[in-house]
């Protein structure tokens, strides 16, 4: 499964320009998925988004700028299952693939993010890859949620990156869950997904992991990815 090389999308959007305030330009990406090409708008360089002001206000980064590995092995394992009519949230949707594979295997989606733009690009990538669009909400896991209700299926793709918003996610994912529901996250290993494990199992929760390697473009070596699958006894 390969990221294809970044193209220059033929007619930009004016919405999704504007949240890169004329730091970077926009690319766009062709994305395999169990056979499937997925197109996606993103921005071209990332880093650039970088936003010095917001963070020293809350340590917030443009994570959700960038196609991670991890999102792609989401969105693998997606694929293979049958969603239909299911509530599905993702957690820091980015810019939108697992949502769209979720979207295609007939779930309803609910795509949030701690950044506006984010699901701006995502409602542009599930319009230009013929898809429904998704619901949207901005959602800081740090804060009690608005009452967006309960899923079948919460979704995550590499995101535990610091101490505060992991412990956030163990609070939160259980809250977000329904009768029966599970949780499907996706991490290559970083340093506080030990801790977001520890959480849950305190909470009774227990893990099914599988293991998968990601093959991208320019890379000698695969990224390798723990998929887990989180459900209460």
């Amino acid at each position: 499964m390969r990221a294809a090389p970044k193209e220059r999308p033929p007619t930009p959007p004016s919405s999704l320009l504007a949240h890169l305030k004329g730091r970077t330009d926009l690319s766009e990406s062709v994305v395999e998925v169990s056979g499937k090409n997925y197109r996606l708008t993103h921005p071209s360089v990332p880093d650039e988004l970088i936003d010095e002001r917001e963070f020293d206000e809350d340590e917030r980064l443009p994570y959700w700028a960038e196609i991670w590995p991890s999102a792609i092995a989401l969105a693998r394992r997606l694929s293979g299952e049958d969603l239909a009519g299911r509530r599905v949230v993702e957690l820091g949707v980015g810019v939108g693939l697992p949502t769209l594979v979720a979207l295609d295997r007939g779930a309803r989606v609910l795509a949030t993010d701690y950044y506006a733009a984010a699901q701006d690009f995502t409602r542009h990538n599930a319009k230009q890859n013929g898809l429904p669009e998704p619901e949207t909400a901005l959602l800081n896991w740090h804060q009690t949620p608005d009452d967006v209700g309960t899923f079948d299926l919460v979704i995550a793709a590499d995101v535990m990156y610091e101490e505060p918003s992991t412990r956030s996610l163990a609070r939160l994912v259980p809250e977000l869950l329904g009768p029966g529901g599970a949780a499907l996250f996706a991490d290559p290993g970083r340093r506080y997904e030990p801790l977001f494990r520890e959480l849950m199992h305190e909470n009774g929760f227990r893990f099914e992991t599988e293991e998968t390697t990601v093959e991208l473009e320019g890379r000698e070596r695969g990224v390798t990815v723990l998929l887990h699958l989180i459900q209460h006894p």
